[in-house]
């Protein structure tokens, strides 16, 4: 018994130890900004890095996702590496590796899901100085939801204390805004409509106006000006999730990919293929490839419902389970033909799209990066060099 209670107060002791010294590293760095949202965090974070190296700013950067990447003060980057999966605690660890590079501002994409873990994440662990929250989406409805109002009081866990809060969300704003006030932080909504089409065109990736908007505001906040912060964002790396389009020939046939497993809620899905759509007008035959993840059942039934709303030809199922997902297609009248490939490769995927009759075919990849997604877009990816 005497062995328990010595082992209770060393653990103890040592955690405030710990605890102590976290709030030490986190004194020694100026400033951090953390980014929260449905969708585009990993974009904001790395076109905040971007703007705020151009203005001189010694920044440190770290997205998270299914490619966490850590990035240096030029602009170089490192993949993070987990043994033992995701874990909050990581913050931790970047933070004092921060600390002691004695950076200007740290950039931090929000790593936590559940609503009580982006709370500890913020107040306990971050204790972020500038906030930003980018939308806010019906997705993870599973540990945010059941609706949109509660994934955004989730959200809303990452407000900092006595902060300022940047947000694209529009919709949710006047919810966000009580969030706030209970901070005594400010919050401000940015709006998009001062990004140009020619200014967006300049990117060799497929970015959102609301990423960009974002990320020139907490610019500014830092002090460094729209030009010069923008004109390093257009040769930022985007990221491993960034929509871009690859074409190739494939059996006498011109393939056009739209990668977009990273956008996959519902929303941003379909925004994605109403724009990229837009691109190529010329292009009648559209296809969709759904990745499907055993841990992502219900966003895949989420996808299809969608799905069902978009003229397209056939699709194409992929990964784990897609069996479940082809009756689950089947029982909503899916009105297309619908091939199951299971866990695939590219040139099997392409030898079934191939078979549809058009000479010009927009294929577009959902559903998910993770798993048989990744795979996929690495394939076309490589086939486009």
């Amino acid at each position: 018994m005497s062995a328990l209670i010595i082992g209770v107060v060393l653990f103890l002791i040592y955690s405030l130890y710990e605890y102590r010294q976290h709030h030490i590293f986190r004194r020694q760095i100026p400033t951090i900004i953390h980014i929260n949202g449905t969708r585009g965090k990993s974009s904001v974070t790395r076109l905040i890095a971007a703007g705020l190296r151009a203005g001189g700013k010694k920044v440190l950067a770290k997205t998270t996702g299914s490619a966490p990447r850590l990035i240096f003060e030029d602009g170089s980057e490192i993949p993070i590496i987990r043994y033992f999966g995701a874990n909050i605690k990581e913050q931790l660890k970047i933070i004092k590796y921060a600390a002691k590079r004695k950076i200007d501002i740290l950039v931090l994409e929000c790593m936590a899901v559940t609503p009580e873990y982006q709370w500890v994440n913020e107040h306990q662990m971050v204790q972020s100085d500038i906030g930003v929250i980018t939308n806010s989406r019906l997705d993870h409805l599973d540990v945010m939801g059941p609706g949109i109002r509660n994934v955004t009081l989730s959200l809303c866990n990452t407000i900092p204390h006595n902060g300022v809060v940047y947000t694209g969300e529009k919709e949710m704003f006047p919810l966000m805004a009580k969030e706030a006030e209970k901070n005594n932080s400010e919050l401000e909504f940015v709006d998009s409509q001062n990004i140009t089409d020619n200014e967006i065109k300049r990117f060799s990736f497929i970015e959102h106006k609301e990423n960009v908007a974002l990320a020139l505001r907490v610019c500014k906040e830092c002090g460094v000006e729209r030009k010069q912060a923008l004109d390093n964002m257009y040769n930022a790396k985007p990221d491993i999730g960034a929509t871009e389009i690859f074409q190739t020939e494939y059996n006498h046939k011109d393939i056009y990919f739209a990668h977009s497993f990273a956008a996959n809620d519902p929303d941003s899905t379909k925004f994605l293929i109403n724009y990229v759509k837009k691109l190529h007008p010329h292009i009648e035959s559209i296809a969709i490839v759904l990745n499907t993840r055993v841990d992502r059942m219900f966003r895949s039934k989420q996808l299809v419902k969608m799905i069902s709303e978009i003229k397209h030809d056939e699709l194409f199922l992929i990964g784990q389970q897609t069996n479940t997902i082809k009756s689950y297609a089947r029982k909503h009248s899916l009105p297309v033909k619908i091939t199951d490939l299971g866990w695939t490769d590219g040139d099997a995927l392409l030898e079934e799209v191939t078979k549809i009759s058009a000479k010009e075919i927009l294929l577009f990849g959902i559903g998910n990066i993770g798993g048989n997604g990744g795979i996929i877009v690495d394939y076309f990816r490589e086939r486009n060099l």
